[in-house]
């Protein structure tokens, strides 16, 4: 009798799993296969043919880095402002942009009058430094304009402005210095490449790793282990009851802002350095690819934009080859965009909290 009756329940639920079972579940299960088969496939066929040798994987990692090193300290804009307002600023690539043309400007002032090749350092500098001025000024005025107003609104309206602001930026700036890309001035002193270990590795691309790994380690300092780093993070946890407890909620968004404009003005000189040109729309792209490391280290956590801008960063640099060569495609590397937006979809559908995200969930819950 009892061995009649546990057939039928198996049988009745496993129909009950079948019939649970919906479009939407066959289709991210048949991408996540094909995403598997094109990434083991595609690894085994490039590793097979052995096109590239350890240089190459090296000056892909590198570069990996490097990019993923500007894409962190970008990400930190969107993860800081995030974690106070509950509000993605969609205009901080934008920001980034800004920085990017005033020190074009200051870098190629320089350049003619021969004090970026006389004095590098100091050039550099105080490029960097009139960047960071004009970012956090602009990140500001955003603030105040485009997001204050809003702080309090539920809805779409915050998103829509954060949109706005980020045309409004990018098409001032066109009408004001035109639509054509301008050249950042060549750093000869970097020019040359360093001897590390045996690989040549471009000095540029260690200036720019160093100078992100000082930043964000700045940043992580003010974070945790400054007064104003701890109200930034109860203002985080809850705004009610920090303001009960004596916390300035406005004193901090506005220190919030200019960090996220701080960090957006270094970055947008290395980008700027990295690939030589600078034009309006230069903010759009790595502010996206900025936004998907964010989310790929848990949106609002600091150090999950960091090891999210990098991992990204690798994706983006190491994918292209490593992946599609192995299966014929033509100028795999052409296709670097494509690994990092799917990159982003695959984490907001399957780990929509990110790498250390659903941790910082479970403590808050």
């Amino acid at each position: 009798m009892s061995g009649a009756v546990l057939p039928a329940r198996q049988s009745m639920t496993l129909r009950q799993i079948l019939h649970r079972i919906t479009f939407v579940d066959v289709a991210l299960w048949s991408l996540r296969i094909l995403v598997l088969v094109v990434v083991i496939g595609g690894t085994i066929g490039t590793l097979i043919k052995s096109r590239y040798g350890s240089a190459q994987w090296v000056d892909f990692i590198v570069f990996g880095v490097t990019i993923g090193s500007i894409y962190a300290q970008v990400a930190l804009g969107y993860t800081m402002v995030y974690g106070v307002l509950r509000l993605i600023n969609f205009a901080h690539g934008d920001i980034m942009m800004t920085g990017a043309f005033a020190g074009y400007f200051v870098a190629t002032g320089y350049d003619r009058s021969g004090f970026l090749a006389s004095n590098p350092v100091t050039a550099i500098l105080i490029t960097m430094l009139v960047s960071v001025i004009v970012s956090t000024s602009i990140a500001l005025i955003v603030e105040r304009i485009a997001y204050r107003p809003f702080r309090h609104v539920r809805g779409f309206a915050p998103l829509i402005s954060a949109i706005g602001a980020s045309f409004f930026l990018e098409q001032t700036f066109r009408g004001l210095f035109g639509s054509s890309v301008k050249s950042y001035p060549d750093l000869h002193w970097v020019n040359p490449n360093l001897n590390v270990l045996g690989y040549n590795i471009p000095k540029m691309d260690l200036v720019v790793i160093g100078a992100a790994i000082v930043s964000m380690a700045v940043l992580y300092v003010v974070v945790n282990h400054t007064k104003m780093g701890t109200a930034i993070r109860a203002v985080s946890e809850d705004k009610e009851a920090a303001a009960l407890m004596g916390i300035d909620v406005n004193k901090v968004v506005i220190f919030t802002f200019t960090l996220g404009g701080v960090m957006a003005g270094i970055a947008g000189v290395l980008y700027a350095f990295v690939f030589k040109q600078v034009y309006f729309y230069m903010g759009f792209t790595p502010g996206v690819k900025a936004f998907g490391a964010a989310v790929l280290g848990g949106i609002g956590n600091v150090p999950g934009a960091m090891v999210g801008g990098i991992c990204l960063g690798l994706f983006e640099s190491v994918g292209p080859s490593l992946f599609f060569d192995g299966i014929g495609i033509t100028a795999p590397y052409q296709l670097r965009d494509l690994i990092a937006f799917t990159l982003l979809i695959m984490v907001l559908i399957f780990r929509p909290n990110g790498l250390f995200g659903e941790r910082l969930a479970k403590e808050r819950a």
